[in-house]
């Protein structure tokens, strides 16, 4: 069945405006939290897979960060264990870090990368432990009436240095990396850290030209509900004092902000619901979400 005239001129549209995007981005890596309704939804799943494929064959380096969260609490609860929250981070006793590595390094990845692999790609799924790609430090929460005492959350780390170099070599090699966001300390313990930061910390050493942090929401909303974006850096400073940037979209925007900061061209909130998030934000003009340079 052949397209009628009008089906047919908004393909050649559509086509076109992604022409320029397609020359500007190519050769240059764009980081990817992969998160949210779009790691769970199989229509999602699918259209993300097909759109990160899409990117690599135009020229386009991808690297996907992965999350978990939700996978790792169904494997708790069906074990028998309790999951405990503080600060909303995860309390990782050692059994837990157990389950979380074989969560996030194993089932989860190992998805991401036959998906990947199903939709034409060539993924190869790490850990922060390959390569000494993600060192990390573990991270105490202050206690909320004392400053001086510390709340022990367990193999909860935040990242102290990124060693892309086992990234750079994929990335290079025609391959599309998939992290899980799981360090390794110098007492040679595991460490579950914040995809979003993790992301954040490769876009930074990668010197990415995006940050894209796929989200369940449609982006940053103003006080009235609107959508915002073109932001600069100090207008989103101004949108953290003034409370308009609250609760748990802090961390994400505080991440992306500090990936402008230190080099990443332009960081993307974006609503992992919609089918083909990615590519409608990279090759359109109007994208979708919030956008922070």
């Amino acid at each position: 069945m052949s397209l009628t005239p009008d089906a047919a001129t908004n393909v050649a549209r559509v086509l076109s405006e992604a022409l320029p995007y397609i020359r500007r981005f190519r050769d240059k890596t764009v980081v990817i939290k992969y998160g949210g309704n779009a790691m769970v939804d199989t229509e999602l799943k699918q259209s993300f897979a097909r759109d990160v494929v899409l990117m690599k064959t135009v020229g386009i380096n991808p690297v996907v960060v992965h999350g978990g969260g939700p996978q790792i609490g169904s494997l708790l609860e069906r074990l028998g264990k309790e999951s405990q929250f503080v600060s909303g981070m995860r309390v990782t006793d050692a059994e837990t870090m157990d389950v979380v590595e074989m969560v996030l390094g194993g089932l989860v990845n190992k998805e991401i990368v036959n998906l990947i692999n199903r939709h034409g790609g060539s993924a190869v799924g790490l850990t922060g432990k390959d390569g000494d790609l993600i060192r990390a430090r573990k991270l105490t929460i202050d206690a909320p009436d004392d400053a001086d005492d510390a709340i022990d959350i367990g193999h909860v780390g935040e990242v102290e240095s990124i060693d892309a170099s086992v990234v750079d070599m994929l990335v290079h090699g025609d391959f599309i990396p998939v992290i899980a966001p799981i360090g390794v300390g110098e007492d040679g313990r595991s460490y579950n850290i914040n995809a979003d930061l993790v992301a954040g910390k490769v876009a930074e050493v990668l010197r990415a030209e995006k940050l894209i942090l796929l989200t369940n929401t449609k982006g940053l909303l103003s006080k009235e509900g609107e959508l915002l974006t073109g932001l600069t850096t100090v207008r989103v400073d101004e949108l953290i004092a003034d409370g308009t940037i609250h609760g748990g979209m802090l961390p994400k925007i505080r991440c992306a902000l500090e990936a402008v900061r230190s080099g990443v061209v332009s960081s993307h909130i974006i609503d992992g619901r919609v089918k083909h998030a990615v590519m409608v934000e990279l090759f359109t003009d109007e994208g979708i979400g919030t956008l922070i340079r």
